[in-house]
């Protein structure tokens, strides 16, 4: 089950793609005495029985729906409750890469999860434009990574009960600007800037997902493959981080928690391969979908 926020003659709404997805069904349409308002709340209210509801309509001839081409797919959470929760250098090729591109110490093989914000005050979806920002930094870089969603509110929780407290899954492309990030000595501010938190284009449902999380992520710019490696070879695991983070901080319903990157990104080549105006960039992870944005 894939869970899509999107476009149609100027309304914003939620629904679930038809099995061969090529189709959404609105669940405005199919659940109208619920009244979701978009997915956080679907993810704060939602019930058994509408789930089954749900399941038993993606079987249903697909004509029903509205076809994906019809409409402006958006990011499934436009404006977060709080900020991103970010991992930093969470694969070991990339803590490397790091190591050499950032010169921070910090990351000289680090024995507890690495964590990190990013501020957005709207995250974009897929096909929208990147503004690259190149009067402040000429460093533009991606950074595929799997975004996991909290389902239930919880602190302290336990590595047994982890996947209990996760909602869904999808794709996060972590733009960032280096010199920014290398600047200062926190790198909030090179993580910030407008337009630099893509998400989506669906939420995978964490009940149609294998457990721990098993996917491959990719990024091609232009086409030309930068990165590509397995949620398999995380250092730190999904059961880990959350459980982790979690003590003494309480998760809420729509949290996101962007789980790191693989190498490949930009700055790990020598020269560096950072993005520049009319590149695009394609963020995939199987199973999920593909991100797909253009550098202005």
């Amino acid at each position: 089950m894939k869970f899509v926020w999107y476009e149609k003659d100027g309304e914003k709404r939620l629904g679930v793609l038809h099995k061969e997805e090529s189709h959404i069904i609105s669940l405005e349409e199919l659940l109208p005495m619920r009244g979701f308002q978009d997915l956080v709340d679907f993810i704060e209210r939602y019930t058994t029985e509408d789930l089954n509801l749900i399941r038993r309509a993606m079987e249903k001839d697909k004509t029903q729906g509205t076809p994906v081409t019809k409409v402006r797919i958006l990011s499934p959470i436009e404006r977060p409750r709080h900020d991103i929760i970010c991992v930093g250098v969470n694969y070991e090729a990339h803590l490397k890469e790091s190591t050499l591109g950032l010169k921070d110490p910090k990351l000289d093989g680090p024995k507890e999860p690495v964590y990190f914000s990013k501020r957005a005050v709207r995250i974009l979806g897929t096909e929208e434009p990147i503004e690259g920002f190149f009067s402040l930094d000429e460093a533009l870089d991606y950074e595929v990574e799997l975004a996991v969603l909290i389902g239930k509110e919880g602190r302290d929780i336990p590595k047994e009960k982890v996947k209990e407290h996760i909602f869904g899954y999808t794709v996060f492309n972590d733009v960032s600007s280096r010199t920014l990030q290398k600047s200062h000595i926190q790198w909030y501010k090179g993580k910030s800037l407008d337009t630099h938190s893509i998400l989506g284009p669906y939420v995978l449902f964490a009940e149609d997902a294998a457990y721990p999380p098993d996917f491959t992520v990719e990024t091609r710019v232009n086409g030309e493959l930068r990165q590509k490696s397995s949620t398999r070879l995380f250092i730190h695991d999904v059961d880990k981080l959350i459980s982790d983070f979690s003590r003494g901080i309480t998760l809420e319903p729509g949290d996101i928690i962007a789980t790191g990157t693989p190498s490949g990104v930009g700055m790990g080549f020598t020269p560096p391969k950072f993005l520049k105006s009319g590149d695009l960039v394609e963020c995939s992870i199987s199973g999920i979908g593909i991100l797909r944005n253009k550098v202005r």
